[in-house]
């Protein structure tokens, strides 16, 4: 939690938001000198809006995706917003699933047409009004959502050029062994050793 002098204009920033925008904010907290407001999906341009037009954050950062697969809601997408006047930065998020489309901000920032553009192609989080929507970093004809944590390790095909036909070739992966479903614990396991806070390792 940063010291009060450091959120106080956050506080206040925060304050001013739960007042003018009642149950479109649905949370927010302080972290490492910085405001995170939650605000609800239905909502979001109403969020952007106020902060935009009545408190000067008119640079957006960035837009990203989120993925926690065990939530109901599997994707957050948050946005990072900058107001030089203030020299302020703030997080908002919401949550969303594969089927709910997120209203696009491309009408107040015409440059978040690129960030959710990526948030689509690498998470498949659909945004409603978007002109363009289509895939910006992936290949075409590419098959799944590269930054979800259920997408396999190694992808489900290879590139490379052929000599012989003089193009680009599209081939399933082939592994000696197989990595597809990597639990994220620890690879070591032995039979005379355990390491501490191996939940693999039979003991």
């Amino acid at each position: 939690m940063a010291d009060a002098a450091d959120t106080s204009p956050l506080a206040a920033l925060a304050e001013r938001a739960r007042n003018q925008l009642g149950e479109a904010i649905v949370d927010h907290g302080f972290a490492y000198g910085e405001l995170t407001i939650v605000a609800a999906r239905s909502a979001i341009v109403d969020v952007i809006t106020f902060l935009h037009d009545h408190e000067g954050f008119i640079s957006i950062v960035d837009i990203a995706g989120v993925d926690y697969p065990e939530r109901e809601e599997r994707f957050e997408v948050v946005y990072h917003l900058l107001s030089p006047r203030q020299n302020l930065r703030v997080r908002v998020k919401l949550s969303t699933d594969e089927n709910e489309p997120v209203q696009s901000l491309t009408g107040l920032f015409p440059g978040a047409v690129w960030y959710e553009r990526e948030a689509y192609d690498l998470y498949g989080i659909l945004f409603s009004g978007n002109p363009d929507l289509r895939r910006i970093l992936t290949d075409y004809g590419f098959d799944g959502y590269p930054l979800r944590k259920d997408f396999p390790t190694t992808g489900y095909v290879e590139v490379r050029y052929d000599e012989e036909r003089k193009r680009v070739v599209y081939e399933p992966v082939k592994l000696a062994q197989e990595f597809r479903q990597f639990d994220y614990l620890s690879p070591w396991e032995g039979t005379d050793y355990v390491l501490p806070g191996d939940e693999k390792a039979k003991p």
